[in-house]
């Protein structure tokens, strides 16, 4: 049985008013059930373990300092970033991030009408691929349910679809890896139009170094 995983996570919210995000991001981590990823899984959990953090990494907490990371140096959490974006860049899988700025867009409405039609023209787009698993497998947590029912709506079409909202988001590091791109795709978004930076993210990332993670991850996208 072919069986295709995917790892979805969000940035953003639906809401508009005071304080609300300026963009809307998902990112997909597609991992064919085949492909072997255990060997990278096992060195990343290792490199963790050296630097002295096992748990889930959550990369907005990581880059602003909040949480679990609130008494961590710079240097460790680029040490933990690092960890993931290496393992990332090295497994057998393709990515995909769609970002919506809200700007124009001015009620929840709209913006789910245009992410159901931008995911959807990215399953048509790959229909071929997509139809040659018998099984599909979608690890999306719900944690936005508005989020959940676009993507249930759209995948049903697939016979094999079966969509995990209860699993372990410290042991399924593809999971993290999807958190990882909301943010990196997020500061690509903003950089290429001219969108303001927080502190946090230009304290932790030079607009080079984003160039050069990008760089290597646009060889796997989807």
């Amino acid at each position: 049985m072919r069986r295709l995983n995917i790892f979805v996570d969000e940035t953003g919210e639906f809401g508009f008013g005071k304080g609300a995000s300026e963009l809307y991001g998902v990112s997909f981590t597609f991992h064919e059930h085949k492909d072997d990823i255990m060997n990278e899984l096992n060195k990343l959990n290792d490199r963790l373990e050296r630097i002295g953090y096992t748990e889930m990494i959550h990369m907005a907490n990581l880059i602003m300092r909040r949480e679990d990371y609130s008494k961590f140096s710079i240097d460790m959490r680029k040490s933990i970033f690092n960890s993931i974006y290496q393992f990332s860049r090295k497994i057998p899988v393709k990515y995909k991030t769609i970002i919506v700025n809200k700007k124009y867009i001015n009620d929840g409405r709209l913006l789910r009408q245009k992410l159901s039609s931008e995911i959807n023209n990215m399953v048509k787009e790959h229909e071929k691929y997509f139809d040659k698993f018998d099984k599909i497998v979608m690890y999306y947590d719900n944690g936005q349910e508005v989020l959940g029912t676009i993507l249930d709506a759209i995948f049903s079409r697939y016979d094999g679809f079966e969509h995990k909202v209860e699993f372990n988001h410290k042991e399924k590091r593809l999971f993290q890896v999807s958190d990882m791109l909301t943010y990196i795709d997020k500061y690509d978004y903003k950089y290429k139009n001219k969108m303001k930076f927080t502190k946090s993210e230009m304290y932790f990332f030079s607009v080079k170094e984003i160039r050069k993670i990008l760089k290597e991850l646009d060889k796997k996208r989807f």
